[in-house]
């Protein structure tokens, strides 16, 4: 489910900066460009109110998503994760000892007959 989340919210942030990008505040920029055909037919005065329009609903929609996000994060236990910790903890005590000889033996060298 986080990666559904992921996946929308990274859309929604690529169409809200295709948005962004698209508009001026003065009412030029890439509008007047690539909505050539939507400025004749809707005017240039409702492109830039729903350029606006859309940038509020994106960003609603992108904020909304990362607030909604964390309720489906999957619990590990009621302990909050601890269990992760104990696990640890557990194998590093119960770990072997040596119980052979006292001698050790260095990295690159050859216990035995001492030649």
């Amino acid at each position: 489910m986080l990666t559904l989340f992921g996946i929308l919210i990274i859309i929604s942030a690529v169409i809200l900066g295709f948005i962004v990008l698209i508009q001026n505040p003065k009412g030029g920029g890439l509008s007047g460009t690539l909505g050539g055909i939507g400025n004749q037919f809707m005017g240039v005065k409702q492109t830039t109110d729903v350029m606006e329009k859309a940038t509020w609903i994106f960003a609603a929609i992108i904020g909304i998503l990362c607030m909604v996000s964390p309720a489906f994060i999957p619990k590990e236990g009621a302990d909050g994760g601890n269990d992760l910790i104990n696990k640890t903890t557990t194998n590093q005590q119960s770990a072997p000892a040596n119980t052979g000889s006292n001698t050790t033996t260095l990295p690159g060298t050859q216990s035995g007959n001492g030649n």
